[in-house]
């Protein structure tokens, strides 16, 4: 009836190259700090599955294992970044990025 397609790698490195022009595109446009922060995020999701990708193509489990650790410091990241970004936006609610670049003292 209809033809099956199964994913090659090359349909997820598609998919993460579009991610990552997504995230560096919204970097790049956005001046809304919450939104940068989300957009890096993407960027860094997209090389994380272009990790996995040739990490199944190649037959090896290093990429999937960078992959966790890579998500492990990130989850870290999103801790602390979002608490910092969240209370700059609760003083100041109308703050853009380069409202923050005055903080680097």
């Amino acid at each position: 009836m209809f033809a099956q397609i199964t994913p090659t790698p090359t349909w997820y490195l598609l998919l993460a190259a579009v991610l990552f022009a997504t995230g560096a595109v919204g970097v790049l446009v956005r001046r809304n700090p919450l939104v940068m922060f989300m957009c890096i995020e993407l960027m860094l999701n997209a090389v994380n599955l272009s990790f996995v990708a040739m990490a199944k193509a190649l037959g090896d489990i290093g990429g999937q294992t960078t992959v966790f650790f890579v998500l492990v410091v990130a989850a870290a990241e999103v801790v602390v970044g979002l608490g910092i970004i969240v209370s700059i936006l609760r003083k100041r609610p109308n703050a853009n990025a380069d409202d923050l670049a005055e903080l680097k003292g």
